[in-house]
């Protein structure tokens, strides 16, 4: 049995508890970690469901990957894991733009449950190498898709309210208009928050459970899928060059240096 103590989020800084775990790897993390889990979905869920909001709301960029991971980095006390992983993201689907009736997968809810997810998970098991980033990417990228499924259905069931705030207009009622305006953000904050409380426990627990338990050859194999991600994600940057400038650009530099002299140094 090894002692490790953890890095906690920011306003867990009164504490400095020490987490008994297996020799292998696993967790016994007891009632104070299950504790400090239940606060940091709670706070990551509220803070994430005000990071999505800015998707139909503000609309002032702080739901990109590549600002919203970083957040919910800083709130958990590791920013830079959030922003390599938010770069991830930020390149993945840096090509699918909200033009017209499209609507897009959902990369805020992706980014902001990968860095949870890894941050939260490394904790527990007491480190956060490059596998577990890449095994978070893999697990939770395919729910950005299942989140753009609820932006459509969210979309969808706008359009009877949208209806109705014309025959509103029509007769003057300024304030039915102003209440179905907030019903449609509070529905969208709701169902942000709903998502993320579901899904980060969940994947935190697979990965907590899933990653002692690979064998050595599955560990490389994620090792080398985190190298690989930089790469897929300038392919895509290199392809959107005309749409976006030089953002994706700078993502694909920082993930590449940053990629590159993680292995230097690993070796």
């Amino acid at each position: 049995m090894v002692k490790v103590k953890f890095p906690l989020p920011w306003w867990e800084g009164i504490f400095t508890p020490t987490l008994t775990l297996p020799h292998q790897g696993g967790g016994d993390f007891g009632s104070f970690y299950r504790f400090v889990m239940f606060l940091d979905t709670m706070i990551v869920s509220a803070a994430g469901g005000i990071l999505c909001l800015d998707r139909i709301l503000l609309q002032a960029m702080i739901s990109r990957p590549i600002v919203a991971a970083p957040v919910i980095g800083l709130i958990l006390g590791d920013p830079y894991t959030g922003l390599v992983t938010g770069a991830f993201i930020e390149l993945f689907w840096i090509d699918r733009l909200p033009i017209g009736a499209y609507v897009p997968p959902n990369d805020t809810m992706a980014a902001i449950l990968i860095a949870a997810s890894a941050i939260g998970s490394g904790r527990i098991l007491g480190a956060l190498p490059e596998g577990l980033i890449a095994l978070a990417v893999l697990i939770f990228v395919p729910l950005g898709i299942v989140a753009q499924k609820m932006d459509r259905w969210i979309v969808k069931g706008n359009e009877r309210p949208a209806r109705e705030a014309l025959s509103d207009a029509a007769r003057g009622d300024f304030r039915a208009i102003a209440r179905k305006h907030l019903a449609a953000i509070l529905k969208t904050y709701l169902l942000s928050v709903v998502f993320i409380l579901i899904a980060l426990p969940i994947g935190t627990g697979l990965l907590i459970w899933i990653y002692p338990r690979l064998a050595p050859w599955t560990v490389r194999g994620l090792t080398l899928v985190y190298a690989a991600l930089p790469l897929i994600g300038a392919a895509v940057a290199l392809n959107t060059i005309h749409l976006r400038g030089t953002i994706p650009i700078f993502c694909a530099i920082f993930l590449t240096a940053t990629v590159s002299l993680g292995f230097i140094r690993g070796n």
